[in-house]
């Protein structure tokens, strides 16, 4: 029979307030009779505790998540069986989960969402190297208590109808409005399913909904599986253009798009936190600090914080240099030679250049042309080179420099030399661009001069001619000397 308030289960946990229900288990907020602690309770539903498929499963996998020993994950207690109704025993995590955070909030502030993607993401990539992976990675299933992000339900596997996300092979779909392509599809699950899935988290604390919308489970489904990878940026200009590229990277349709790892996507996430300004008080408001009363797990000091005396004896070193270049008259202020009033320029790919064509150009791979690894490239989408001018008089990539410059020169490395291009500039990333270099055809690495005045942001690579039999032209990296 169901559970009820007030049962007392194995003899030790009494049912107090059920807290969640979904298509396989119910969860309740218990108390631990013999440690005296508050708990949160799962219970597999009774007709699934009659099918040993089931059982084994949920056995199998609360075993699992056991061994999954770490800071942003709800932690595992115990696991048995009473009356024949299978249970698992949680950590109690008393605060709002990620989905009601944007309901009750709205769009999350930029380094809000990054922090909060961040420990989420260190709980899965955790996971996915004990060979785990989570499945069903949403809003619902990131708690926010005393602090401190939880990730929760790994790898409890959801089943019920089609609606509710059951094809008809059997497999276990999710949460359609966060579900990876080849899982809608019914395709091997990964661990880079996972980083699609907390793409599209990140999309939603930032745009305040997410990416696809429709009536039911299958429409949803299939917009995941069919439609464009949606800019963030689009609907919410704020976001910086490298956080843009990341999460249609990381929501690319093709797993082989993605990051190549759940760590590769939150370093990159960690990365765009890096270069934001300094922090405010945003995620305190959210978040409220652990109290007296009840006081938190020593929390790991964070890759920002180790570095903080390194950093600040980098930038009193930086200010001391800064003040004799002016005493001696060094300082170039020119912008030229990859340098300027504002030090270095970094160039971050934003995203692709298709105003002849649909618009997007392999979206999702963007980031790969300065991402630092010679392995990973940015490539069009395959033409055949005959009739490449017949068809558009040119496609690229963007560039942002973080500001407005004049390079002397910019370098291009590439996988597939022979094609030719051209580099433009302008002040937005959407255009108009104008020719700042001489057409070259590019070669394993092509250095093109630039004549670039006034200073531009924007910096495209325009490709306008693809060589004999290729069929596509890449960018593995992309500099400024």
């Amino acid at each position: 029979m169901p559970a009820v308030v007030d049962e007392v289960i194995a003899g030790r946990f009494e049912l107090e307030e059920l807290v969640g229900k979904g298509g396989m288990s119910s969860v309740y907020r218990a108390q631990d009779r013999l440690l005296e602690r508050t708990v949160a309770i799962k219970l597999l539903h009774e007709h699934y505790s009659r099918d040993e498929d089931y059982v084994e499963r949920f056995r199998r996998e609360a075993r699992a998540a056991a061994q999954l020993s770490h800071p942003n994950i709800v932690t595992v207690i115990d696991r048995g069986e009473d009356s024949g109704r299978q249970f698992i025993v949680f950590e109690y995590i008393d605060g709002q989960n990620l989905k009601e955070l944007i309901q009750s909030k709205g769009r999350l502030p930029v380094r809000t969402a990054l922090e909060l993607s961040i420990e989420a993401g260190h709980a899965l990539a955790f996971a996915h190297q004990h060979g785990l992976v989570h499945r069903d990675v949403k809003p619902q299933n990131v708690l926010l208590g005393n602090g401190e992000v939880k990730v929760t339900d790994f790898g409890i596997a959801r089943s019920a109808d089609v609606q509710q996300g059951l094809t008809q092979t059997g497999t276990v779909l999710g949460t359609s409005d966060y579900i990876a392509p080849e899982q809608a599809s019914g395709q091997p699950v990964s661990a880079l399913s996972d980083v699609y899935s907390l793409g599209v988290v990140v999309y939603e604390l930032l745009a305040g909904e997410p990416p696809y919308s429709g009536e039911n489970f299958v429409a949803v489904a299939m917009q995941h599986v069919n439609d464009p990878v949606p800019s963030v940026a689009a609907v919410r200009p704020d976001v910086p253009l490298r956080l843009d590229a990341a999460l249609r990277r990381a929501m690319a349709k093709d797993p082989g798009d993605r990051f190549a790892s759940m760590a590769d996507f939150v370093a990159e996430l960690e990365a765009v936190l890096d270069n934001l300004g300094e922090p405010d008080s945003d995620r305190t408001t959210i978040m409220p600090p652990t109290t007296p009363s009840q006081p938190a797990r020593a929390r790991r000091p964070g890759r920002r914080r180790r570095l903080a005396p390194l950093l600040v004896l980098l930038v009193g070193l930086a200010l001391i240099g800064s003040a004799l270049g002016l005493y001696l008259g060094l300082r170039d202020d020119s912008g030229r030679g990859g340098a300027g009033p504002s030090g270095p320029v970094q160039l971050v790919a934003s995203n692709a250049y298709d105003p002849e064509g649909d618009g997007q150009e392999n979206d999702g791979l963007v980031a790969n042309a300065t991402d630092g690894n010679a392995s990973t490239d940015w490539h069009t989408e395959h033409y055949r080179s005959a009739e490449f001018g017949n068809l558009k008089s040119g496609v690229g990539l963007v560039l942002d420099a973080g500001r407005a410059v004049s390079p002397d020169s910019i370098t291009i490395a590439s996988s597939t030399p022979g094609y030719t291009a051209d580099i433009k500039a302008g002040a937005s990333s959407n255009g108009p661009f104008d020719t700042v270099s001489n057409p070259l055809e590019v070669g394993s690495r092509t250095t093109f001069q630039l004549s670039v005045d006034p200073a531009r942001r924007y910096y495209l690579i325009w490709i306008t001619k693809l060589p004999g039999d290729t069929l596509r032209a890449a960018v593995n990296e992309v500099t400024i000397p």
